[in-house]
């Protein structure tokens, strides 16, 4: 998996700033119910993000991501990739993802993300977002990369160490296969020891957007391995406070204010 079982975001609440969250149920386009995690700043932005998790699907990491997020004003979704297969019950850490990783395609993640789209955009009386992007991390950062080739007039996708080329535990395509489908800005954050993604599957992923005329971000982290991005990496921490300044500003730079 990406991340140990305790791990959580290398980000520190912000003290005083109140969140409403909340789990929650959405319904996929072909009828599936499936389970998500709602976070919302007590002063919205108009801006909000998608959460897409590694293979362990809609773990407590990305709840409390999501949190982080809707403390900065970002109201944030995420969404587990297993209604299809394990219901919408919350699920325990002897949860075995493996199976129902396999079980998962490209065309029921992408209907689930436009779920969390149109949830975001259709609140009763006016939509949460004005300016929408997605984050991912390993198996969801792939799926961050490839959220920008789904016409959802995205502000941004964002990928932590997803992978954008080679062959996936499922169908999902290559994101460098589909470079011509991209139609919003990238940050792509990667570590420069990270024995899964060489740099040189980084650099070709950079040129071939920049390539394509892709507003691009593709950061290499010094020394930093796969799933850095963890509070128990302390000494990774550096890496991780440059990720996230970098996701703030990203998020901050791009879309409606």
């Amino acid at each position: 998996m990406c991340f140990d079982l305790d791990s959580v975001p290398p980000i520190r609440p912000l003290s005083g700033v109140p969140v409403e969250a909340r789990s929650l149920t959405l319904k996929s386009g072909d009828g599936t119910s499936f389970r998500a995690f709602h976070a919302r700043p007590s002063i919205p932005t108009g801006k909000a993000i998608i959460i897409l998790p590694d293979v362990r699907g809609l773990h407590h990491y990305y709840e409390e991501l999501a949190q982080r997020f809707a403390e900065i004003g970002v109201e944030a979704v995420a969404i587990d990739y297993f209604g299809r297969t394990a219901g919408v019950d919350e699920r325990g850490d002897e949860f075995d993802y493996s199976p129902h990783v396999a079980q998962t395609t490209w065309a029921g993640i992408s209907a689930d993300f436009s779920a969390a789209a149109n949830y975001l955009r259709s609140d009763a009386d006016e939509p949460i977002a004005t300016a929408l992007f997605s984050i991912g991390f390993c198996m969801g950062g792939r799926n961050a990369f490839l959220s920008a080739t789904l016409d959802q007039r995205l502000a941004g996708a964002i990928g932590f160490y997803g992978f954008p080329g080679g062959a996936a535990r499922n169908d999902s395509p290559a994101p460098l296969d589909l470079i011509d489908k991209f139609d919003c800005p990238v940050l792509g954050v990667f570590g420069g020891a990270d024995s899964a993604i060489p740099v040189a599957t980084v650099q070709q992923f950079r040129d071939a957007l920049q390539a394509a005329g892709i507003d691009q971000e593709i950061v290499v982290e010094p020394d930093a391995p796969h799933s850095f991005f963890d509070r128990k990496a302390a000494e990774y921490q550096a890496q991780s406070d440059d990720a996230w300044a970098r996701v703030r500003r990203f998020v901050e730079s791009h879309g409606a204010n």
